[in-house]
């Protein structure tokens, strides 16, 4: 079928959208009529090519819409259903076997590597020429076919499905790190570096575990001040201090550090004072892709028994986990929406600039 898409021709140009061929969903698939799609930091990765995808691609993987038709031996999904999307898995290697879908060791080659998990494409130009699928959805476009593994059906009507979109990458990334991964006890303290929308989901997600003491650290005042709305007890301005890592020893409660840090950043730098804002024994999470980085392991790790991790997706089980940040969505606990600007399918790039300029921290792409 034809459609619009959103296609990235080489690195670092712009999304340009123009009319593309999608094939029918084969067996275990869904097409997905997309209503929204989020920009994340990933996709901006991969359209200057910091992380290598094959080019030209359809890019987006924060979808959401409505199920429009399904292939043979699909049970889950009818047509009309809502449903989100998440990132894509092989479901045979024996990390999936395990529902560790998250470390799947097919991930990067089914995410990044331009394919569906079958190995073929569902996307190509007018002239037949195969166009990279991303994250087994390629979401910047009118419609999608999705592995029914990699989708979570939306049981309430009465959540838009803009706000939905974002879950299926940032948000259960940043929540799942803390509420997965690290699942701090009550009363701990953990500080957040980076106060984007997977910032903001730990923070969001570090008062619903019940910590004592959230420190945000960023560099952006507005966000800074957001963050304490959404559950940060203190903030930190990294541009404002001489030493970052003191400052946030200071501001700690124990005066030597926090019990968690997570980087969000990926910035080599950043991820070594994460690790420094850390007391005795602490941990230390990275979510971000992250350049090389240099540190003395014996005094800035091994010697005060700290630990540093690297979590993929939240280590989120996203259809169970999904649902779950929506029940905290609806109670009023975890309130994503208020990250989010929603802009018109047709200023994809204005949308990305704006996110680009610290104008909005999630920008939710509207196809209809």
């Amino acid at each position: 079928m034809r459609i619009k898409a959103a296609v990235t021709h080489a690195k670092g140009e712009p999304f340009v959208i123009q009319d593309v061929e999608l094939d029918e969903p084969q067996s275990g698939e869904i097409l997905v009529r997309i209503v929204a799609s989020g920009i994340c930091h990933t996709d901006e990765a991969v359209q200057h090519q910091f992380i290598p995808t094959p080019l030209p691609a359809v890019l987006g993987h924060e979808g959401a819409g409505i199920v429009e038709k399904v292939g043979e031996g699909v049970t889950e999904f009818k047509k009309g259903d809502r449903v989100g999307i998440s990132f894509a898995f092989c479901n045979t290697c024996t990390n999936c076997r395990k529902a560790r879908y998250f470390v799947c060791k097919n991930l990067n080659r089914i995410n990044f590597g331009g394919i569906q998990p079958d190995g073929t494409t569902r996307l190509h130009t007018l002239d037949g020429k195969d166009l990279s699928t991303f994250f087994g959805q390629s979401s910047f476009a009118q419609y999608a076919v999705v592995n029914q593994n990699h989708a979570v059906k939306i049981e309430y009507d009465d959540v838009d499905l803009a706000v939905v979109a974002p879950m299926g990458c940032g948000i259960q990334t940043g929540a799942g790190a803390v509420l997965n991964r690290l699942r701090p006890e009550f009363g701990s303290s953990i500080a957040v570096y980076g106060c984007g929308t997977v910032g903001m989901s730990a923070i969001m997600a570090a008062r619903i575990a019940g910590c004592s003491q959230i420190i945000a650290v960023g560099g952006n005042e507005k966000s800074l001040e957001l963050a304490k709305e959404l559950g940060a007890t203190d903030t930190v301005n990294r541009k404002k201090v001489d030493d970052l890592v003191k400052e946030v020893k200071r501001v700690s409660l124990s005066g030597n550090g926090v019990n968690y840090s997570i980087d969000t950043t990926g910035v080599g730098n950043c991820v070594r004072q994460s690790l420094g804002f850390l007391d005795f024994d602490g941990t230390c999470v990275v979510v971000g892709a992250t350049e090389d980085i240099s540190f003395n392991v014996q005094n800035e790790l091994m010697g005060d028994g700290k630990s540093l991790v690297g979590v993929i997706e939240g280590d989120s089980i996203p259809k169970l986990f999904l649902p779950k940040l929506l029940d905290y969505y609806r109670k009023g606990l975890f309130p994503m929406d208020k990250l989010m600007a929603f802009y018109p399918f047709e200023s994809i790039n204005e949308a990305q600039a704006a996110s680009d300029r610290g104008e909005c921290i999630k920008a939710v792409l509207r196809m209809e």
